[in-house]
């Protein structure tokens, strides 16, 4: 398929870009374009359909200043063009989405000579929903569901009201589509989920707003696209819904997968089911009473009341099933850790106790014939609509419809988690991680949550995307650990016939930063003594007068060095959950552009996706290696596994995961090729251990400054 035409496209595009902007190729960037276009465009049309093997996958890694984006995209678009396919790039973060679709995209169509069209794809509950916003501005909200488990079914209040007319107003002149992120100002998450929905909730083409639908009209303008902008969570989200619900079929797609190093994790996320005791007993009755009020409605079809009868019978017996669940997980719990302020019973190796195991067989059995039912009505009021043959008014209906829809989401999603406890974990490799945890609901009160996750991501993403894909790019500065590419292909799925690359950074990294590790009389194991060696230290290490980035891997060890400061350097530090985060980086970038000096202490979170170029940072400080805190129950599950197959969890796990957190920390300094600084790290296991010297050797070549 890469044929010599296409080939010229790809260089004349990439040579014009360059030309236009007054730019310098780079070495990197061409090495990229040069690999993603040769697995693409290796791969033969005889290949598409459930593919075994991973020879359509290309994974780089990509440093940052790479200009990855122009790399993908003047590479894949040309081949997705002549096969006829859609490329769909999604990112992990808001903010590079936005990046992609507001700036890199329109910059590669006016300076490429491509010609292709973009359309941004987001979720439905970026938009609002014209028939709930409807039934609340006429006082029908009660009859509508909730549409979270826990959100409140309280009559708006005269601001959202208020609101809410200012919606319907700002649509009917044509100033605002329904898009959530166009509204002029940031609106509140509590008022927005009474007028956004849920693909359970929404009726599609048969609610009588679907003509003015944001979300419809949002959707056909992706059929059209040559490029579609998503995110990870709504390419997962298509996939767990079969894929096509939402984007083109994963057969009809290339997709580019920028932040990939999120997408393992990712997909844990969304392949994992919960249940929570009390709230779903609410859920349960609020439902009942709505298919009770149903019932009694005179203009009910008697055929239509008869099934409403049958699902409300079920969902009564259901609810009452649990009532004999409470005492086994409370029993269940009495032994149970608490762990970060949470108490939590993880079950060994993903096997629930036997007694635990008949309540799941029971409760799969009771929601799955709630399941059965409630399909049954939808498929008679969905019939009945579209051939006009059910009393009643349209809205009426629709309504009706909306109710037992919700009502089928919320059953298959509570079957989903008894499923997973009523299966045999022996069977399972590698097995579930399945656990229960007492949650505060607040207002001092608790429930009981019960758990289900997969340890990796791999079997989910072969079955549901790798296997069905046209062909995919995964890329991200931060692929590697320990100079391998393993501990990414374990996690995500790849089989080792995939094409994997690292190209190399424009940064000269010698030149520009110095990696100092400074002499230090106690071990970074040794918190008390560590923490005192960090308060003495760091005011000779830092720079009053310029940008510094303080990272700490735990919570307790930031405000116990802070407070141990003098005051005057107190004054200079900006501390993780004093503010929110944008307002610690505004702040500390007006500091520096007065002429000030100014100090961050941050956790994990500035560690990654933090710009700060130039003067705002030129000194990194690494307060420990960061190693996880080994208490999350999916991670612990893993290392569990890997310890049963003679594998080593400390080596094989958690130093390549560190490995990655300590080069996307020392990332924070060198954001273009002009920055130059110095990295600070205060742990002395990192040339002491041989696990530390692994991860000093996977560093970029910093020029290492070793006391």
């Amino acid at each position: 398929m890469l044929t010599d035409e296409l080939k010229k496209t790809i260089q004349d595009a990439y040579r014009q870009f360059l030309d236009v902007k007054q730019l310098k190729a780079r070495y990197g960037q061409r090495l990229m374009i040069a690999h993603i276009a040769r697995t693409l465009g290796g791969i033969k049309r005889n290949q598409e359909q459930q593919r075994g093997g991973g020879d359509h996958l290309c994974v780089v890694e990509a440093g940052t200043g790479t200009g990855k984006t122009l790399a993908y995209a003047v590479a894949a678009v040309p081949i997705a063009k002549a096969c006829d396919k859609t490329l769909v790039i999604s990112t992990a973060t808001v903010a590079l989405q936005e990046q992609i679709i507001y700036r890199d995209l329109p910059d590669v169509l006016t300076n490429s000579g491509l010609q292709f069209s973009i359309s941004l794809s987001k979720g439905r509950r970026r938009y609002i929903c014209l028939s709930k916003l409807d039934q609340l501005l006429s006082g029908g909200d009660a009859k509508v569901l909730p549409l979270y488990i826990d959100e409140h079914m309280a009559a708006p209040d005269a601001e959202s009201l208020s609101l809410y007319t200012d919606f319907a107003q700002q649509m009917a002149a044509g100033q605002w589509a329904g898009d959530r992120d166009d509204w002029k100002t940031v609106i509140a998450d509590e008022k927005w989920a009474r007028v956004t929905t849920d693909h359970a909730q929404c009726t599609g083409r048969r609610c009588s707003h679907v003509k003015q639908c944001s979300f419809f009209k949002a959707r056909e303008s992706l059929t059209q696209a040559d490029v579609i902008v998503a995110n990870h969570d709504l390419v997962l989200a298509d996939l767990a819904l079969g894929g096509g619900a939402i984007l083109p079929p994963p057969e009809e797609c290339i997709y580019i997968f920028d932040e990939a190093h999120h997408l393992p994790d990712k997909v844990i996320n969304h392949f994992s089911a919960n249940f929570r005791l009390a709230a779903t007993e609410r859920w349960m009755e609020q439902i009942e009473r709505a298919l009770s009020a149903m019932v009694a409605l005179p203009i009910m079809d008697n055929s239509i009341r008869g099934e409403l009868e049958s699902l409300l019978s079920l969902l009564i017996a259901v609810r009452r099933g649990l009532i004999p669940l409470r005492p086994v997980l409370e029993e269940l719990l009495e032994g149970a850790q608490e762990r970060q302020g949470v108490k939590s019973l993880r079950f060994a190796d993903g096997i629930v106790p036997p007694v635990l195991v008949d309540h799941a067989k029971s409760l799969l059995a009771g929601f799955s014939e709630v399941i059965k039912q409630a399909e049954k009505i939808v498929d008679s009021l969905q019939g009945g609509m579209d051939n006009n043959e059910l009393s009643g008014n349209r809205e009426a209906n629709e309504q009706w419809l909306t109710t037992v829809s919700m009502a089928r989401f919320r059953a298959e999603s509570a079957a989903a988690l008894w499923r997973s406890f009523a299966s045999d974990a022996t069977k399972e490799k590698p097995p579930n991680a399945r656990w229960l945890a007492l949650v505060e609901t607040g207002q001092g009160l608790f429930d009981v949550e019960l758990n289900a996750s997969p340890i990796l991501a791999a079997n989910a993403l072969k079955s549901a995307l790798w296997s069905r894909c046209f062909g995919a790019v995964l890329t991200s500065a931060t692929l590697t650990a320990l100079g391998s590419f393993d501990r990414f292909s374990m996690r995500a799925g790849l089989d080792t016939d995939a094409s994997f690359e690292v190209v190399p950074s424009p940064f000269r990294h010698a030149e520009a930063a110095e990696l100092y590790i400074p002499a230090m009389d106690c071990d970074a194991g040794n918190a008390e003594a560590h923490t005192a060696a960090l308060i003495d230290m760091l005011p000779t290490l830092l720079d009053a007068d310029a940008g510094s980035l303080v990272l700490f891997s735990s919570r307790k060890q930031l405000r116990a060095v802070r407070e141990g400061l003098s005051a005057e350097w107190q004054g200079r530090i900006l501390a993780q959950d004093d503010l929110p985060k944008h307002e610690i980086l505004t702040r500390h970038r007006t500091c520096l552009d007065d002429g000030a000096g100014s100090v961050i202490f941050g956790l994990a979170s500035f560690a990654e996706g933090v710009d700060l170029p130039g003067k705002y940072c030129t000194h990194v400080v690494i307060a420990k290696i960061p190693f996880a805190v080994p208490e999350d129950p999916v991670e612990e599950a893993l290392a569990e596994w890997i310890s049963r197959n003679k594998g080593n969890p400390f080596m094989d796990i958690t130093v390549p995961d560190a490995a990655v957190r300590l080069i996307q920390a020392s990332g924070r300094l060198l954001r273009n090729e002009a920055d130059t600084g110095r990295i600070t790290i205060l742990d002395r296991r990192i040339v002491s251990r041989h696990y530390g010297r692994k991860m000093l050797a996977s560093m970029p070549p910093y020029q290492q400054i070793i006391e």
